[in-house]
């Protein structure tokens, strides 16, 4: 018989035999699983044990183990014939108050299984404070670059292949025309046609020009990539630069590496980038939103519906929400829609979005050639108009 999913399950009580006297701390997490009504018991089952202990619940002697380790059912639901939610509670105990292990509680094993996705988790208070969140978050970014009372403008340093003066020219051009963030593409990386430290040093140089002409506080966000040992370096170097923002991928370079930027003091925001994100079934607000978030993220980069990718507009919205929204006070963080965007729909946008966005417009400025530096200035004057005109919510 389905459960409801506020049921609580006796195996989650507390074994009193090993002094606690309060039942353990736990995440609820929240699943789609596919299945029928007569196996969907014995499927959510399965799912607890592979998404704590990793063996059949039968073989397990030790009472703490079966009393506190194992993930409680929590509830069970019916979507439609064939689809359920599931609620489990997993100890915060298996976490290590690790981002990296985290995931693996959440979703390591069962990512495997193609008929369970990863759509929602509720975090106790205590849990939450034991991560960093953001640091400058949307506020930050707002006071680092000087926008205020608009949404911010964002383009990317594209394609890989250019030299690192190519790559600073475009630099510079996007900061005389006003930009307030100018990125790496995310696939550049440590190439030898534009290795990191002379790649920074170049871009870091033309928009100190740049800035230093026209008056503005525009940043350069260059792209960390590589192990342990190369992040390192590249951190040391974005130091000696005066870098003020940094592009990483947390799927790529590991959650934990998003943390560990998050905790030091750099000063520099963090801008998290989606690449890899898709390879699991997680949902995209979760992740990219609320987890990316929680792990230290300044701004978060999303497919925006109509481009290049097909998250849905309900997606996008539900995205943003959970960057900007109140939860568990932590500073709200940039929503950043992109992929295929374009001048034209900047008033689209921001009616939308509204103005605590980022708008991150690149292959359709660099598309423009010789006139690169009208259309970069075109982008930002839309966005001071729709703001003029009161277009963003």
């Amino acid at each position: 018989m389905c459960r409801p999913l506020s049921a609580r399950c006796a195996e989650s009580r507390m074994n009193h035999r090993h002094g606690y006297n309060a039942r353990m701390s736990r995440i609820q997490a929240l699943y789609h699983l596919t299945a029928d009504s007569a196996s969907i018991e014995g499927r959510a089952q399965a799912l607890a044990a592979e998404q704590s202990i990793e063996m059949p619940p039968a073989a397990v002697t030790n009472a703490y183990v079966r009393n506190e380790v194992i993930a409680t059912i929590e509830g069970i639901q019916p979507l439609d014939t064939h689809r359920f939610a599931v609620m489990l509670g997993i100890a915060t105990v298996t976490t290590g108050m690790e981002a990296g292990q985290l995931m693996n509680m959440l979703f390591g094993n069962c990512s495997l299984q193609d008929d369970v996705t990863l759509v929602d988790v509720s975090f106790p208070d205590d849990f939450v404070a034991a991560f960093p969140g953001p640091r400058f978050g949307l506020a930050g970014i707002r006071e680092r670059v000087g926008a205020h009372g608009r949404a911010l403008t964002m383009t990317a340093l594209k394609p890989q292949g250019l030299g690192a003066d190519a790559l600073a020219s475009l630099c510079g051009t996007f900061a005389r025309a006003g930009l307030d963030i100018i990125k790496d593409d995310h696939g550049i990386a440590n190439q030898h046609y534009a290795p990191f430290a002379a790649r920074v040093q170049a871009c870091q140089r033309a928009l100190r020009e740049a800035n230093a002409l026209t008056g503005g506080r525009s940043v350069y966000a260059p792209s960390i990539s590589g192990g342990p040992r190369q992040i390192a370096e590249q951190l040391k170097i974005v130091r000696e630069e005066g870098v003020g923002m940094v592009l990483l991928c947390p799927m790529l370079l590991g959650v934990g590496s998003l943390v560990e930027m998050a905790t030091e003091n750099l000063g520099v925001a963090l801008l998290a980038h989606p690449a890899m994100a898709g390879a699991a079934r997680i949902a995209p607000p979760l992740l990219l939103g609320r987890l990316f978030r929680l792990f230290g993220a300044d701004a978060t980069v999303f497919p925006n519906y109509g481009g290049r990718f097909s998250y849905s507009p309900e997606t996008c919205l539900a995205l943003a929400d959970a960057a900007r929204l109140p939860w568990h006070g932590l500073r709200p963080i940039a929503p950043v829609p992109a992929g295929g965007m374009s001048v034209a729909r900047v008033p689209e946008m921001l009616s939308v979005y509204g103005e605590d966005t980022i708008l991150l417009i690149g292959g359709a400025l660099l598309s423009a050639g010789a006139e690169l530096y009208e259309r970069s200035c075109d982008f930002v004057n839309a966005v001071a108009a729709t703001a003029q005109s009161g277009g963003g919510v």
